[in-house]
């Protein structure tokens, strides 16, 4: 017996199937739309997509309504890309859109997103493949129509930001069903050129308008080409398989000879800061290496024999001077106590004392002291200040 079950668990059973098939995540529906109705308070859009037999409720809700770039209006035909699942409540199945194009650019829009898909599968978008621009361009390569407003505003920002580059023109055609040829034929003839970077875009169109930009071909060679590849293509909500392509995408061609080379103006002022703070460092290390060697000098020249000789030189000198003031000094002072000791002995000469009257009795050569030593007879000698006398002793006394 099988198991009972409610309304509500049936349509979410079949809505998780829904929700599993793979081709119903993602496909693309051709239709008219009718039965259009726009929630202003929520901003979701509901409408329905018919064909001669059959009818598909659809919503498409504001984030995705926000992107449209038409009004959309019943009767027209549209091809419109989303998922199919349940809307449990109502147990109705319907469309919820994510994209919305007038049924031509559908099928355009399906043959880009699947060389997209292709491509992107291939790596050929791959980030790791992208080359970083050199920042100082010499040769410049322009993809382009030579009669374009692109190619002028290019030529004007490359001569205002970095006069000192060359620019070559390889002329293409842009538009139409002789464009990718052409575009190709134009890329191929800069590869022998030496170029640093090449700019390959147009401006602003239809997406007919741009559809070159999305050949497959030409989105290889872009990827091949051995210089980096700027593309600025068209507006900047524009994008072509040509942008993923290439090693940097550039929302317009203004903006992509922007970005292929600096302003001369910021480079001088970096290159003034530069020079600025290399002097200023040369200065402090030559500072440094002033005070370094100053101190080795110095240091040197404490350990010069020289120098040692020179202090021995200047300590001798001072010894030199402190010794002869020493020996002048005691000289003096030798000289003094001599002066003393000659007043003194002076003092007590015996001429000094022959002189005051007096003088010496000699008997034999020997000086005569007492009365006991000459008896009467003897020839004693008297000496005086200015000469001798010869005397015989007659007679002695003694003090009583």
């Amino acid at each position: 017996m099988n198991e009972t079950i409610t309304v509500s668990q049936l349509n979410r059973y079949v809505k998780a199937r829904l929700d599993e098939d793979k081709i119903l995540k993602d496909l693309f529906l051709s239709g008219e739309i009718s039965n259009l109705t726009d929630h202003y308070r929520s901003g979701h859009v509901y409408f329905a997509l018919k064909d001669e037999n059959a009818t598909i409720k659809a919503v498409l809700f504001r984030s995705y309504a926000q992107q449209l770039r038409f009004p959309l209006q019943n009767g027209m035909r549209a091809v419109v890309r989303g998922s199919v699942s349940l809307y449990e409540r109502d147990g109705s199945y319907q469309l919820y859109a994510r994209e919305v194009f007038p049924e031509g650019k559908g099928l355009q829009w399906l043959q880009f997103e699947r060389l997209k898909e292709k491509l992107e599968k291939e790596g050929l978008f791959d980030s790791a493949l992208k080359r970083p621009l050199p920042p100082f361009p010499k040769r410049i390569g322009i993809v382009t129509s030579p009669t374009g407003a692109a190619l002028q505003d290019m030529l004007r920002i490359l001569n205002s930001r970095w006069p000192l580059c060359t620019v070559i023109l390889s002329p293409a055609t842009v538009q139409g069903l002789e464009a990718p040829l052409s575009l190709l034929q134009a890329l191929d003839r800069l590869k022998d050129r030496q170029c640093d970077i090449v700019l390959i875009g147009r401006g602003g169109g239809s997406a007919e308008d741009l559809w070159a930009f999305n050949d497959e071909a030409l989105a290889r060679a872009v990827r091949a080409f051995p210089s980096p590849v700027i593309s600025g293509v068209g507006h900047e909500t524009d994008f072509t398989i040509c942008d993923f392509a290439a090693d940097l995408r550039a929302p317009t061609p203004t903006a992509a000879a922007s970005a292929s080379v600096p302003d001369l103006r910021d480079v001088l002022d970096a290159m003034r800061r530069s020079q600025q703070a290399m002097r200023s460092q040369l200065e402090r290390r030559i500072g440094d290496l002033e005070r370094r060697a100053s101190r080795v000098q110095r240091q040197l020249q404490a350990l010069s024999p020289l120098e040692r000789l020179g202090r021995t030189e200047r300590q001798l000198s001072v010894l030199r001077q402190t010794l002869s003031r020493s020996v002048w000094r005691q000289l003096y002072q030798k000289g003094e106590r001599i002066s003393a000791l000659s007043n003194v002995i002076e003092s007590l000469s015996p001429m000094n004392t022959l002189h005051r009257g007096y003088s010496v009795l000699l008997h034999e050569g020997q000086a005569v002291r007492s009365v006991g030593e000459a008896v009467q007879g003897d020839r004693l000698r008297a000496v005086l200040s200015d000469g001798e006398l010869l005397l015989t002793v007659d007679e002695s006394r003694r003090k009583e």
